[in-house]
């Protein structure tokens, strides 16, 4: 994802957490401050910036970032509910392994969608 051009195409017009092609749009103030929140703690965007390289398991996060499994835990999900990553499941050495990866490239919070017939730059 490092260094990538993102194109952030029509920006919605309806309030709410809307996904397009690698780009969140977050359109009105509670959605704002409901994913805001989930990147506002320093422990969650390190967790996102190590998730931007590539997709990683909670032994590999926890790790990197010095802190327990069980903290960890706690902080993905709540990237989880905020949308800004999911869980993915491989075949791993003794069953499945499950990943934490990135859902989008990019989020763009909307404070003022355009009007309609307004086009979006």
């Amino acid at each position: 994802m490092g260094g990538q051009e993102i194109n952030l195409g029509k920006i919605p017009k309806k309030e709410g957490i809307i996904e397009k092609d690698g780009v969140m749009y977050v359109v009105g103030y509670r959605n704002i401050a409901k994913v805001a929140q989930a990147l506002s703690n320093e422990t969650r965007a390190r967790i996102v910036a190590l998730l931007a390289k590539r997709p990683e398991g909670l032994d590999r996060i926890a790790e990197e970032i010095g802190q327990s499994k069980a903290n960890i835990s706690s902080q993905i999900r709540k990237l989880e509910e905020a949308g800004i990553v999911a869980p993915k499941y491989q075949p791993g050495n003794r069953g499945i392994r499950k990943l934490v990866e990135l859902r989008v490239k990019a989020i763009v919070f909307v404070l003022e969608p355009p009007e309609e017939g307004e086009e979006a730059e």
